[in-house]
């Protein structure tokens, strides 16, 4: 109920409620990107600044299971949504990537829940968020691209899919779903949400505590601020989106809710295999259990232009974000303490 009645989560809900009343934020134009961007670099500093005094033999471990998990957990995405949800494969393989990535608003919000409990956490964790945000994508483009689907642009939004028929360009096939992949590689390797959240962290490794403590007017103090006019935009964000997802199959529907459950689970039996405390377990459960709506779209909107942008985002931001936001933070801290005390 605490973490409910927290200042970033009502601005969340207000936000909704705007959104449901059908008025529109003031905010001006671009409002909204400087937030983010805020957040990045703050986020990033913090992390980085702990990452002086952390344990290589404790992170090393953590950042290559990050990895590995998000290259993985598409598989798990893909399996259920062509066998329970019955999505073809091109689309299933795009929204099993945003589902092995992670969003960065949960993982902030999660942070924000642990600092207001006195419940400490690693700087580490920032690196494991910034480290999970690309490999899911290469997994689903190979996954897209195993069905001999031909990835053409139609234009900005939108393309054109073949019938996966043996007509003897086999190899211009695969030096297009190259092309794509490589395209892919670079956008999430070079995306600038990801740029500059490492970036911050590496600045933040560089002027440690001391450094930090000059900027702390700008980048500490007014963290709760930030973040709360942030989630009060994306509340009105996922409740649009929400309007959107309406039109969704109840099998996609109850995917975006289960999905985020067992990315916890997994999260969950990683953060104990590694030993981790409390905090870190947590934000290991919640990057589990997010996904993402910034970096894959970008990275698919060019790579796999076949793939239906109406399903993944409407199904990412309208369901599984406020499911993680309102009622999946509060489990996952309750699944950790339960198994980690």
């Amino acid at each position: 109920m605490d973490t409910l009645l927290s200042a970033p989560i009502l601005f969340f809900m207000l936000g909704s409620i705007i959104a449901l009343a059908g008025a529109r934020i003031p905010f001006p134009e671009g409002f909204d990107k400087a937030l983010a961007a805020y957040l990045l670099v703050a986020i990033g500093l913090k992390g980085g600044v702990a990452l002086t005094t952390a344990d290589t033999a404790t992170v090393l471990p953590l950042l290559l299971t990050a990895g590995l998990i998000s290259l993985l957990m598409p598989l798990l995405g893909f399996a259920l949504l062509r066998s329970a949800v019955g999505l073809d494969r091109v689309n299933a393989a795009a929204v099993a990537a945003h589902y092995g990535s992670v969003s960065l608003v949960t993982f902030v919000t999660a942070t924000k829940v642990l600092e207001s409990s006195g419940v400490p956490f690693g700087g580490h964790m920032v690196a494991a968020l910034a480290i999970m945000e690309g490999p899911a994508i290469i997994t689903g483009l190979l996954l897209a691209g195993a069905t001999g689907v031909t990835a053409v642009a139609a234009g900005a939004g939108g393309g054109t899919m073949s019938m996966p028929i043996d007509d003897g360009r086999d190899e211009g096939r695969d030096e297009e779903r190259g092309g794509s992949l490589r395209e892919a590689v670079r956008e999430a390797a070079f995306n600038g949400s990801v740029l500059l959240l490492a970036g911050s962290l590496l600045v933040g490794l560089v002027i440690g505590k001391p450094g930090l403590e000059k900027l702390s007017g700008l980048f500490v103090a007014p963290w709760d601020g930030a973040l709360s006019l942030f989630l009060l935009g994306m509340g009105y964000l996922a409740t649009s989106r929400l309007r959107e997802a309406a039109s969704l199959s109840a099998r996609l529907i109850a995917f975006g809710l289960v999905m985020p459950l067992l990315g916890a689970v997994i999260g969950l039996a990683a953060a104990s295999a590694l030993g981790l405390g409390l905090g870190d377990a947590v934000l290991m459960v919640t990057l589990c259990a997010s996904a993402s709506y910034i970096a894959v779209p970008a990275a698919l909107r060019h790579a796999l232009p076949t793939a239906d942008p109406g399903l993944s985002l409407p199904l990412c931001l309208g369901i599984s974000f406020p499911f993680n936001i309102l009622v999946g933070i509060p489990l996952y801290v309750a699944m950790s303490r339960a198994l980690l005390g």
